[in-house]
């Protein structure tokens, strides 16, 4: 009973303290002076590409801002953060052999973001890659068809991650 009087107590003053911390559940970690936005259409730059990527990958990684933070999207000349990037490496490998056929191969992905945050003077780059298996019974158009959906929901993850959660 003695300590249930303390822990009670200690609910009852954090359920009274103000809110002014910035965390956010989501995890975005944005200083509340950047308000704009905005993101270039990626460009192809590896020696392979698949032509549809820059595209969907760049309007992923534009509505999941819209939807997680509280920034807008600009196309003005001077936003608080400028992000441009380009699709670094796009290739495929071996990655299981069974006797002596494939028995898997990878998909590898590479992405390079220049972020100028204005606000702060200051520029950053990062780079992102992710790998994705697939059968190796299967050419790499199928594989490419059937991962297209999960590359690009992985890759804007980890993109909205290193950008907004500083991981």
């Amino acid at each position: 009973m003695l300590m249930a009087i303390p822990v009670f107590a200690l609910l009852a003053l954090l359920a009274n303290t103000p809110t002014a911390c910035s965390y956010k559940f989501n995890g975005a970690n944005i200083p509340d002076t950047i308000k704009t936005v905005r993101v270039n259409m990626f460009e192809n730059r590896a020696r392979y590409n698949n032509p549809l990527i820059k595209t969907r990958l760049t309007e992923k990684l534009k509505q999941k801002i819209i939807s997680q933070t509280k920034l807008t999207l600009t196309n003005g000349d001077n936003p608080d953060w400028e992000i441009t990037g380009f699709i670094s490496d796009y290739s495929f490998s071996t990655s299981a052999i069974s006797g002596q056929q494939v028995a898997s191969n990878r998909l590898t992905v590479a992405v390079h973001l220049t972020i100028d945050k204005r606000r702060q003077d200051k520029t950053e780059e990062i780079d992102v890659m992710r790998s994705f298996e697939f059968k190796g019974d299967q050419s790499f158009q199928q594989a490419e068809q059937a991962l297209g959906d999960e590359i690009i929901r992985n890759l804007t993850d980890e993109i909205f991650n290193r950008l907004f959660s500083n991981w």
